[in-house]
């Protein structure tokens, strides 16, 4: 009989989905919250076992973009940078964008290796298909990051082919600052293959909430490292709707918390926090890869550690009790966090 994992027995609950009244779902995980010295404020469920922290690092892989003198060198706009760490819904604006960004290094997308699919935008979706053309590698969630590997390797007068390989020179200068910036060792032994072909690697959940800590506030980094994810910080918070789009988590926190607060998901139920202010990274696995569980909990514990103003603020307000409505837009019930990660306060 196998034996049940550890992050599974250990797990604790971040949120419930209430229907009548009546607790009708409850979502299970993990939670680590950081400070960027390494010490560790709140340890809930198994903040040791490796998890895929997937799309949560597009903005730590986008270090290398800014480090390397490529936007500068392509005069990258922040609409442009805030792209280059999304996970966008394949809007118009995000696909245009993305074109833009190869075009700047006399490219289209036929180099893009991240694969095709329809916008995660339903509105977008249909009105693409309306017009009887087929979706694109621009439309991919992951296009934006995409086109900054390969600004970044054109930079370089180096060949962007096969740049999603473990094996490629941005691929490895990549995979080198994120072993850098979390602590932990990136090798074969914990790469897996993520949904956009680029190797993804298994870490910590306290070393994720470390990395966003010091993403933050810079400790421990370079001055070149700290400056580059300043400014990609400050990029996002330029330009919100390029993080995740129309009603993304994302895009709602940073369109209302501006630079106090950088967040981003990840397939699989994980979501990340940088918090400048405050000196802390936040990083949450639901255990049954539900963003909608990881995204409530998320709200609670950046109202709890955010800061004063972060307590009371509407947006995280409601996306701590989210409604539910049916197809008729009946309320039904809501999801709720957990309240053992509601602010102190509260408690």
């Amino acid at each position: 009989m196998t034996e049940t994992p550890s992050a599974i027995r250990t797990a604790v609950p971040l949120a419930e989905v209430l229907r009548g009244g009546r607790v009708e779902s409850i979502h299970f995980g993990s939670v680590a919250v950081v400070d960027d010295s390494g010490s560790i404020l709140l340890s809930l469920g198994d903040i040791e076992t490796p998890v895929y922290p997937r799309s949560t690092t597009k903005a730590l892989q986008a270090l290398s973009l800014v480090e390397s003198g490529a936007a500068d060198h392509y005069n990258l706009t922040d609409q442009e940078l805030a792209l280059a760490c999304a996970s966008h819904r394949g809007e118009p604006e995000h696909a245009a964008t993305a074109r833009q960004m190869l075009e700047r290094a006399g490219r289209d997308e036929a180099s893009l290796e991240c694969g095709v699919h329809w916008p995660t935008n339903a509105a977008a979706t249909r009105a693409l298909a309306a017009t009887g053309i087929a979706p694109c590698a621009l439309h991919n969630n992951c296009s934006g990051k995409h086109a900054g590997f390969i600004c970044t390797a054109c930079a370089e007068n180096i060949d962007p082919t096969g740049y999603i390989s473990p094996e490629h020179p941005i691929m490895q200068r990549v995979t080198r600052t994120l072993a850098e910036i979390t602590g932990i060792p990136h090798t074969a032994a914990n790469r897996g293959i993520d949904g956009c072909s680029i190797p993804t690697y298994a870490i910590p959940l306290r070393a994720l909430a470390l990395a966003f800590a010091r993403f933050g506030t810079g400790k421990t980094l370079s001055s070149d490292r700290a400056t580059s994810a300043s400014r990609l910080r400050k990029a996002v918070a330029a330009a919100p709707f390029m993080i995740s789009g129309t009603g993304g988590f994302d895009t709602r926190v940073m369109q209302e918390l501006g630079t106090k607060a950088f967040t981003k998901i990840g397939a699989e139920g994980v979501l990340i926090a940088s918090l400048p202010q405050t000196g802390l990274g936040i990083a949450i696995k639901c255990q049954d890869g539900a963003l909608r569980g990881a995204e409530a909990a998320m709200a609670a514990l950046l109202r709890r550690f955010g800061g004063s103003d972060f307590a009371t603020n509407p947006v995280l307000n409601d996306l701590t009790r989210k409604e539910l409505r049916n197809w008729n837009d009946i309320l039904i019930g809501e999801i709720r966090a957990s309240a053992h990660l509601t602010p102190v306060s509260e408690i």
